[in-house]
């Protein structure tokens, strides 16, 4: 299972033109590895200590030969970078810190010699407050056109000082700023459903809608294969502006998943199918209404979307195959495949919820000085890893979880970025502890990734780069590395059969191989079978340790 040292020099391809992605497989996204990649945080070729494109080029190989099938990028464009690239300034654009589009175009087309297609980040909800449209909208009267792409609104109370609703914030405190007007006085007030520098559209406005089909098309000239869409359900607002009901009953919420959502995406899906080969769409749907979720999977909306419902679980084997079941259910009648995520650039890494007392996940929970056990953790990771590896449909994988990397929980506060901590007035640590440099090789910061990190790596990483974990059978990349080439070559169909099991334990057949996750707190016996094919941890015996999962060919 040892793998060749890293190269760091990407293939060189011509870019005289736009690269369209094969077509050979219509189909490829069903059942596509899809790498999630931080540009800011992956590799840094310039030296300034940011992520950059050229370094993601230079590490090609590395994604080639861990397995991926394609890179979904978080947000590359122009932005102040208020929340990560997430406030988009310009969609036609390439951040200066990451390069431009010159060496995008060269980065999806030199990832697609290699066989692995680029899905690029949408943020239809808002834009940046740099954004040419909300300047303009800042610089034009109450009622004037430039401000109708936009939600703003008189205040409430005698004097306009109250406002417009008290809709709650994602990032805590208020959703509406008051404007100053050009004489100095109190303005109108303009909504934002995330930080005041991310301004929300109005999407009953044709300028809005046109805009975001045409930079759909402008990415999709380019080559990209797919759309992955931030915060899908938020985008459409009643205008009649109701406070939120203590239990919204379907389609009432005054600001999530309206009804009117889905034409929008219908429109989406006819322009991403004016294209050869399939341009898949991908929503980022947080709904606990999981028929209400499918609804966006029906053949003429979306591909697929995240299945944040098996991510935020508790490491239970009730809780996950609860959430197994329910998944491929609600799924089935839209015809769609599900997704499995384990991390994100928002979550916890797996690494550390995973060795919590309690390890699901919300973004509630998350506090300074949580207590958890690193070593259980990276256990029930390496064993979630096969397990989500083994099921049908999707899988996705955030950079650095293949390394088994934690959260890192002790960053100094002057260096914390993330608007979830300066909003929740200090109390929630935020974001920043997932999104931290990942260590390439050496033994100390900034491991290879280039200059002085962005944020500060931690000094004991020496035994998590992606150097020391290539010479080691036994490290969390060489399992990550075995686990996708056996999934390529042996799980080709969706079909998936539980097997009778322990309470504690899950099974199940795939294709003719068989996963077993034992979530006990002893060893379990492993089922008849001709061989082992791979294993999370050491077999005890031939029994299977606490917190470990095995994939077996069994006896026929």
């Amino acid at each position: 299972m040892d793998a060749p040292v890293l190269t760091a020099a990407a293939p060189a391809v011509a870019h005289d033109a736009p690269v369209a992605p094969p077509t050979d497989d219509p189909q490829w996204w069903r059942r596509a590895v899809i790498y999630q990649v931080y540009v800011r945080s992956f590799a840094d070729a310039n030296g300034d200590g940011t992520g950059d494109l050229a370094g993601v080029r230079s590490r090609l190989p590395y994604l080639k030969e861990l397995g991926v099938d394609a890179l979904w990028f978080t947000p590359w464009y122009p932005s102040p970078l208020a929340d990560g690239g997430y406030d988009v300034a310009d969609y036609r654009g390439i951040h200066p810190q990451f390069g431009d589009l010159e060496e995008a175009e060269a980065l999806i087309a030199d990832a697609l010699a290699l066989g692995i297609r680029t899905i690029v980040d949408v943020v239809p909800n808002h834009v940046s407050s740099e954004h040419r449209w909300f300047q303009e909208a800042l610089g034009s009267p109450p009622g004037s056109p430039e401000r109708q792409r936009f939600w703003f609104h008189p205040g409430k109370g005698e004097n306009g000082d109250e406002p417009p609703t008290r809709w709650p914030n994602n990032f805590a405190g208020p959703t509406w700023t008051r404007t100053t007007n050009a004489d100095g006085t109190p303005g109108e007030w303009y909504l934002h459903l995330f930080d005041p520098q991310q301004p929300d559209l109005n999407w009953s406005h044709p300028d809005v809608v046109r805009e975001h089909e045409e930079v759909l098309r402008f990415w999709f000239d380019r080559g990209v294969a797919g759309i992955r869409i931030d915060s899908a359900a938020l985008l459409v607002k009643d205008p009649a502006l109701p406070e939120v009901p203590a239990l919204p009953a379907p389609g009432e919420h005054p600001n999530t998943d309206r009804d009117e959502l889905h034409e929008i995406y219908r429109g989406w899906r006819r322009v991403a199918d004016e294209y050869d080969g399939t341009r898949v769409l991908v929503g980022e749907l947080w709904l606990p209404d999981a028929d209400r979720f499918a609804l966006y999977l029906r053949p003429d909306e979306l591909h697929t979307a995240f299945n944040f419902d098996f991510m935020t679980r508790a490491w239970q084997a009730g809780e996950l195959r609860s959430s197994i079941d329910l998944m491929l259910a609600v799924h089935a009648p839209v015809g769609a495949p599900s997704t499995w995520v384990l991390g994100n650039h928002d979550v916890t890494r797996p690494v550390t919820r995973y060795g919590r007392a309690d390890s699901s996940f919300a973004f509630a929970k998350k506090r300074f000085g949580t207590p958890t056990d690193l070593e259980k953790g990276t256990r029930r990771a390496r064993a979630a890893a096969l397990l989500a590896a083994a099921l049908p449909g999707s899988l996705y994988v955030y950079q650095g979880d293949e390394l088994g990397l934690p959260e890192v929980e002790d960053l100094p506060l002057e260096a914390l970025q993330d608007p979830m901590h300066h909003r929740s007035g200090g109390i929630d640590p935020g974001r920043d502890g997932c999104r931290v440099p990942l260590p390439w090789s050496g033994s100390e910061p900034p491991y290879g990734f280039g200059g002085t990190p962005w944020l500060p790596q931690p000094t004991d990483w020496a035994a998590l780069t992606v150097e020391a974990q290539e010479r080691d059978p036994g490290s969390m990349l060489s399992l990550y590395r075995a686990a996708l080439r056996i999934r390529r070559r042996a799980l080709t169909t969706e079909a998936m059969t539980w097997l009778p099991s322990a309470p504690d334990v899950l099974a199940f057949d795939r294709d003719g191989l068989v996963c077993v996750v034992n979530l006990s707190e002893t060893p379990v016996a492993l089922p008849a079978h001709e061989a082992v094919l791979l294993s999370s941890v050491e077999l005890d015996d031939g029994a299977l340790p606490p917190d470990s999962t095995v994939w077996l060919r069994p006896q026929h």
